[in-house]
């Protein structure tokens, strides 16, 4: 756990990145399989995640991003997306997903399924999109945390323009919409960034315990 800290203090929301510098496939792939890990509300992982690599589009994501230079200069950039208008067909693929997996016949998962139905089908159009788009914040902190452990940078990103990110990586017709990005590399030298101090809350100002 140590070391876990260790790293969590040695990580920051880097601003420059070392263009020259790449990720290698074997730690993008580690990165990745802890995205897929990470939890969500009831396993269902109501969105996608795209990496994006190919640097014409990523022009294109920095113009969408008011010119901040990690969409380019970064190795890759993860595009979090969620599931716009959850529906019943997500529910279903997912229990036979865990039918297939655990070796449960499907029909003895039906009242799990229809109680996610259920909760799906009581929400708003809005509150079902706010819900799956919380669930990419929690994917986005799983990354955070397993680049650290690799000292691997990654900046969290909310500045962009979530519209022209949908039309660039074509998110309408997947029925998914940008919510959260992280750029992945490694940090330049002069990034006086990194040379700062960590400011967080006091654990007396952030913890209450009753």
């Amino acid at each position: 756990m140590s070391t876990l800290l260790d790293n969590l203090n040695w990580r920051y929301a880097t601003k420059k990145y070392d263009a020259s510098k790449k990720v290698s496939s074997a730690d993008l792939n580690t990165i990745k399989e802890a995205v897929r890990l990470s939890a969500s509300s009831y396993g269902l992982q109501p969105y996608r995640v795209v990496i994006v690599e190919n640097p014409e589009i990523r022009e294109q994501l920095k113009a969408a991003a008011y010119g901040q230079t990690q969409l380019t200069d970064a190795s890759q950039i993860f595009v979090f997306a969620n599931d716009v208008n959850l529906g019943a067909h997500s529910v279903d693929s997912y229990i036979n997903n865990i039918s297939e997996t655990r070796g449960i016949p499907a029909d003895a998962l039906a009242g799990f399924g229809d109680m996610m139905k259920g909760t799906v089908a009581n929400l708003s159009d809005d509150a079902k999109n706010t819900w799956t788009a919380k669930q990419t914040y929690i994917a986005l902190g799983t990354l955070l945390a397993a680049a650290s452990e690799l000292k691997i940078d990654a900046t969290p990103m909310e500045g962009f323009n979530a519209a022209e990110f949908n039309k660039i990586l074509g998110f309408d017709k997947l029925g998914l919409s940008a919510t959260v990005i992280a750029a992945v590399g490694y940090r330049h030298t002069e990034d006086d960034t990194q040379h700062f101090k960590k400011v967080r809350k006091s654990n007396e100002e952030l913890f209450i315990t009753i």
